[in-house]
């Protein structure tokens, strides 16, 4: 099995943390967001992966740290790290096809500005499965459009009038993904182009009209990091689900002087939490100092300096320094406000 992660965009959207650093590797729950994916994607799966083709964005952007990091993730999964450049952001079928040399055998395709919580077993004697989530507002995602026998013969964008309320996620299991590759060069050799953009949905409907099987998987969870508000949020459910897992999540290298924790929270080694009270739905990357401060609901990353703050909803990056009253602040790395 293979994991194919495309993951070349620059996340405008939750910047200013992605002016120094990439979305998937901001970190979640103490946990970059790629990390948490491909880990939880192979969890369902429940085989051994072979390769995971990471397709990256510019090396400016994306450089030898981040290959080094997403090999270790690899590595550490048992696969091999493969490493592809969209250079060109011309679409989500684009970036896919960027990876072409890995793109045989079976394969999944995950979208890495999301997290799933999923227990399902992989149907894999259809085709495809395509990973779905029930939603209250099916107009506002797009969805799939089941015959009477579950299978999934239309994908509709924003539906006006009622498709369903199965919602496409972003993660798709290909039995042989060569399938997808040579409608996905189909649509690039003929120009096929929606929204400005080669798009996947064209090489699946392809796909479809080639007679193949597609078919539905449920996660219970899906997780959006696109913007800071989100991304917030995302680290509370996943805060919570991690305490429910029985997970560690405060290490025991931390300094604690005259200040309560409330659970759940992350809390990384080397943290100095002074006359404050931190929590609920906190998390705090290495080496941070909290002095003088209440905070929830927020995420403050790596050897930051924060004090005298009162902060709910925010998010705070790397290396900065905050002093002051203000409370659903986000600051990028570097920042200093005092």
């Amino acid at each position: 099995m293979k994991i194919i992660v495309p993951m070349a965009g620059r996340g405008s959207r939750l910047r200013p943390h992605t002016l120094t650093v990439p979305k998937p590797l901001i970190p979640v729950a103490g946990r970059p967001i790629v990390h948490r994916l491909v880990s939880d994607i192979a969890k369902v799966l429940k085989e051994p992966i072979e390769e995971i083709a990471f397709i990256l964005g510019e090396p400016a952007f994306f450089g030898s740290d981040v290959v080094q990091d997403l090999e270790e993730l690899a590595h550490s999964l048992g696969a091999k790290a493969s490493i592809y450049r969209q250079l060109d952001p011309k679409g989500t079928g684009h970036a896919i096809m960027c990876a072409a040399p890995s793109l045989s055998g079976p394969a999944v395709i995950a979208y890495a500005d999301t997290l799933i919580r999923a227990s399902f077993d992989l149907n894999r004697e259809v085709d495809s499965v395509i990973w779905t989530k029930k939603v209250t507002n099916p107009e506002a995602y797009g969805v799939v459009n089941l015959n009477n026998r579950g299978e999934i013969i239309e994908l509709v964008e924003k539906p006006q009038t009622y498709v369903s309320d199965e919602a496409v996620i972003g993660i798709y299991y290909f039995k042989e993904i060569g399938d997808l590759k040579k409608e996905l060069q189909y649509v690039l050799d003929h120009d096929i182009i929606n929204g400005g953009e080669y798009q996947i949905n064209d090489g699946i409907k392809r796909m479809m009209t080639d007679g193949k099987i597609f078919k539905t998987g449920t996660v219970e969870e899906w997780m959006d990091c696109g913007n800071k508000a989100v991304t917030v949020e995302t680290n509370s459910k996943m805060l919570h689900f991690l305490m429910k897992d029985g997970a560690s999540l405060i290490s025991e290298n931390i300094f604690l002087d005259n200040s309560t924790v409330i659970e759940p929270c992350f809390i990384d080694q080397g943290v100095t939490i002074r006359d404050s009270k931190i929590g609920p739905n906190v998390s705090i990357g290495k080496g941070t100092v909290i002095e003088n401060s209440t905070v929830k609901n927020s995420i403050i990353q790596s050897q930051s300096a924060i004090k005298n703050a009162t902060l709910d909803q925010a998010m705070i990056g790397n290396h900065v320094t905050y002093d002051g009253k203000f409370t659903q602040v986000s600051l990028g790395d570097y920042s200093e406000l005092v």
